[in-house]
């Protein structure tokens, strides 16, 4: 019987192999379990076209990527924070408050996905680190000013 195996079963195949196994095994385990489709005709057309359509997907969002990626290497951001007596900033400034300022520049990125060096007490420019996703990083560079 051959089978189209759907996820990956030690010492058989990976997912998307097509492969001839005993009835029982392939009846009685792999697709009663979910691990493999009786490979028809029919089967093997749905499969490949839904690898085509996540391969598209999957092209889609490394481009809206990269353009998020150029945004975020051109913005010039601000932010603006009390100062102490001495200088030194009130508090410090973390990835929240880069998530916020981004906010109101109509960018959505969760704060885990910006990584700061250390912690930013004192006023000057820096670099932040922001992970989009599929191994792609942006440099946010941005100021940080005293009110």
């Amino acid at each position: 019987m051959k089978v189209l195996l759907v996820k990956d079963v030690k010492n058989l195949g990976k997912a998307g192999e097509i492969k001839e196994v005993k009835d029982g095994y392939g009846k009685n385990f792999l697709v009663a379990r979910g691990f493999a489709k009786v490979a028809t005709e029919e089967v093997i057309r749905a499969w490949e076209e839904e690898q085509k359509r996540k391969a598209q997907e999957e092209a889609e969002e490394i481009a809206r990527l990269e353009a998020l990626k150029k945004r975020l290497e051109g913005l010039k951001l601000v932010i603006s924070k009390k100062l102490g007596a001495n200088g030194s900033l009130f508090g410090a400034i973390t990835n929240h408050d880069l998530a916020d300022a981004l906010k109101k520049e109509g960018i959505e990125i969760e704060r885990k996905l910006i990584h700061l060096d250390g912690a930013i007490k004192a006023t000057g420019l820096y670099e932040a680190d922001v992970k989009l996703g599929h191994g792609i990083h942006a440099t946010l560079r941005f100021e940080v000013v005293g009110e």
